[in-house]
C-alpha cells in the first residue's frame, strides 16, 4: 500500500450557542473545521482533522511512501520544514496528516484505532467543557446539564475576567453536576492565558477561598516558564498547561522546572505528538489530558497511555458531514468497534454547505485583544451568603 494523493475540503461545526473564552467569542457558534483526506494505491483512505496550512509543502514527504510507517513518517513531515520550523499551523497540518495516517494503518487490518495502539478498554474517562465563556447562567445551565445527563462528573468553566462572575458560575455548576450522595464535582477554571503572574495567583487565590478547584488552565502565557512555576508553587489548585505547545522541546523546559502539574496537548496536533508528550510526561510521573476537538481523535491513543487522566469533551455534537463511532455514556468517551479513528465522511453533505464557519474573527477567542480592551481583575467584592 502506497501514499497516491491527497484531497482538502472544510465543513463546519455548528455549536447551536455561541462559543468563546476570555480573550473573545465566535457569536454565531458556527466554527471551521479543516479535513484533510490521504488516498492510497489500494483504494484505502485516511481522514484527519486539522490545519491545511502548507500541506502542499509537507505532502511529497508522504508521497509513494507507505503509510503505516506512521512515526517515520511523522518524523519525516517534521524534517521537511527543519529550516522554516514547524510551529503553528504548520504544526497542525503536521497533525491532520498524522491523524490520516493512524488512520490508515488501523483500517488496513480492519481494527479500531484504539486496539491497534494496545488499549485494554475502549472506555476513556471524560470532563465536560463547553467553551462557554459568552453564556448567560441560564444558558450554562442547559448546556451542562446535557453534560451531566451523560453520568459527566467533572467540568471545566471558562473565565478569567471577573472574580465574581466566576466564582458565581462555579457554584451554578457544583450544584448542577453533584449527585444524590451529595457528591461534588471536580471543578476546574480556564483561564486561556489571561493574567499576569500576580494576576494569576490573586484571582485563583480569591476562588480558592470558596472553591475547591482541581485545576487551573493555562493561568498564563504558554512558554512563561518562570510564572508558571510561581503559580504552582502559590495556589493549591493544580496547574494545567500545553495545549498550544509544539513540539517536545517546548514541554521539557516546563516540565524540568517543576512548572505545570497536569500536562496537556491539543488535539489538532496529531496523535504521534500526543503519545510522545504523554512519554514524556509518564516520566516525571505527570498525567496528561488532551484538549477536545471534533470527533475527539485523541480519545484513541488517550486508551493506552498509562498516565491518563480525562479527556474534554467540549460538545456533543459534531461536524456536518462527519460523524464518529463513538459516544459519551457514564461520565466517559466509549470507542466503537469501527475501523481507524472510526470516522465517516459524507462529502456531498459539506459540498452543500451554504455558509462558513470561522475562528479568527476579530472578537473571536483565537484572537488575542489588547490590554488596553481587557477587563481586568482589580478590587472585586466578593459576598457570600
Amino acid at each position: 500500500m502506497r501514499i497516491a494523493g491527497y484531497r482538502t475540503l472544510t465543513t463546519v461545526h455548528d455549536w447551536g450557542r455561541p462559543i468563546g473564552d476570555a480573550n473573545g467569542a465566535v457569536g454565531s457558534g458556527k466554527t471551521s473545521v479543516p479535513i484533510v483526506v490521504l488516498t492510497t494505491d489500494v483504494g484505502l483512505e485516511g481522514i484527519g482533522l486539522g490545519s491545511q496550512e502548507d500541506i502542499d509543502t509537507l505532502f511529497p514527504a508522504l508521497d509513494g511512501q507507505d503509510p503505516r510507517a506512521v512515526v517515520a513518517l511523522y518524523d519525516r513531515m517534521l524534517a521537511r520544514v527543519f529550516k522554516r520550523g514547524h510551529a503553528g499551523s504548520v504544526f497542525g497540518a503536521i497533525g491532520a496528516l498524522d491523524m490520516a495516517l493512524w488512520d490508515l494503518k488501523a483500517k488496513a487490518v480492519e481494527q479500531p484505532l484504539w486496539r491497534l495502539l494496545g488499549a485494554r478498554d475502549h472506555v476513556v474517562p471524560a470532563y465536560a467543557s463547553g467553551l462557554d465563556g459568552p453564556l448567560a447562567d441560564d444558558e450554562l445551565i442547559r448546556l451542562h446539564k446535557q453534560f451531566a445527563e451523560r453520568g459527566l462528573q467533572a467540568a471545566k468553566l471558562k473565565g478569567g475576567l471577573d472574580v465574581a462572575a466566576d466564582l458565581r458560575r462555579l457554584d451554578v455548576l457544583s450544584e448542577l453536576y453533584r449527585d444524590e450522595t451529595g457528591q461534588a464535582p471536580a471543578l476546574m477554571l480556564d483561564a486561556n492565558e489571561t493574567w499576569s503572574r500576580k494576576e494569576a495567583v490573586r484571582h485563583i487565590r480569591r476562588i480558592e477561598e470558596h472553591v475547591d478547584l482541581a485545576w487551573v488552565e493555562e493561568p498564563v502565557r504558554r512558554w512563561d516558564v518562570d510564572g508558571l512555576g510561581m503559580v504552582t508553587r502559590s495556589v493549591q489548585a493544580a496547574v494545567a498547561t500545553g495545549e498550544n505547545l509544539t513540539g517536545l522541546e517546548q514541554f521539557r523546559p516546563l516540565l524540568a522546572a517543576n512548572a505545570v502539574d497536569i500536562v496537556q496537548t491539543g488535539s489538532v496536533w496529531g496523535i504521534t505528538h500526543f503519545l510522545r508528550v504523554s512519554a514524556l510526561a509518564h516520566a516525571f510521573d505527570l498525567p496528561i489530558s488532551p484538549v477536545g476537538y471534533d470527533g475527539n481523535p485523541l480519545g484513541h491513543a488517550a486508551a493506552v497511555v498509562p498516565n491518563h487522566l480525562s479527556i474534554e469533551i467540549q460538545d456533543l455534537g459534531m461536524p456536518i458531514g462527519i460523524s464518529a463511532d463513538q459516544e459519551v455514556a457514564d461520565g466517559h468517551l466509549v470507542l466503537g468497534e469501527s475501523p481507524g479513528l472510526g470516522y465517516t465522511l459524507d462529502e456531498g453533505a459539506v459540498a452543500r454547505l451554504g455558509e462558513a464557519g470561522s475562528w479568527d474573527d476579530d472578537t473571536g477567542p483565537h484572537v488575542r485583544p489588547d490590554r488596553a480592551g481587557r477587563r481586568l481583575v482589580s478590587k472585586p467584592r466578593i459576598t457570600r451568603s
